[in-house]
Formats: C-alpha cells, sequence, structure tokens
C-alpha cells in the first residue's frame, strides 16, 4: 500500500477520536478541492472550506483500506467503514498533500 495512503488514513481514523479536524486539514494544499458523489455535501475549495465541513459534519466512522491503485500522484482506495458499508476515494497528490479528494459511497 502507498505510504502516503497509509499515512492519510491513519490521520482520518486518528482525527476521528480526537476531533481536530482543522489539524487534519493541513493535508489538504491551500486550494484543495473535496467532493462526494452521490450524497448531496460539497463539494469544497480550499482548505479553509474543507476544514470548515469537517468541523460542521465530523466523520463518527473510522476506515479501513482494503485496495490501492496507484497511477502517479493519483490513489484510487477502496475502503470499509468500521459501522459497515464500503466505497472508493480518488487523491490526487501535489507531493505529501492532498490537491483533491473525490469519495463515493456504495449502495
Amino acid at each position: 500500500m502507498s505510504g502516503r495512503v497509509t499515512a492519510h488514513v491513519q490521520a482520518f481514523n486518528d482525527t476521528v477520536g480526537s476531533g481536530a479536524w482543522g489539524e487534519f486539514s493541513e493535508r489538504f494544499t491551500d486550494d484543495a478541492t473535496l467532493a462526494f458523489e452521490g450524497v448531496p455535501v460539497g463539494p469544497f475549495s480550499g482548505r479553509s472550506a474543507i476544514s470548515a465541513a469537517y468541523v460542521a459534519q465530523p466523520p463518527t466512522d473510522t476506515m479501513t483500506v482494503t485496495d490501492v491503485k496507484t497511477d502517479g500522484a493519483r490513489d484510487t482506495v477502496r475502503f470499509r467503514w468500521s459501522a459497515g458499508g464500503t466505497g472508493t476515494m480518488c487523491l490526487t497528490w501535489d507531493g505529501d498533500l492532498v490537491e483533491q479528494l473525490v469519495v463515493s459511497f456504495d449502495d
């Protein structure tokens, strides 16, 4: 598994417990975007908007990665929520920071 994916998911899971979403948002570039497919949330543009979104509606489930496909600066990550359900994250990276995150959930 990609080290950057491991670090991102670990930080996410740690933040579910700590609630430090402002700190977690430092993992994104200043002009990052966050979008959710199939749910009426977002999109969010910019680190401060992403941080505000996480603070306003914080995730309550941790995730476990089940598969990662890497293509250069892009990782496609299949995951499972701790409370049940699965989904996909597509992360585009600028160095160690997330430039774009698109999340979709399976039915």
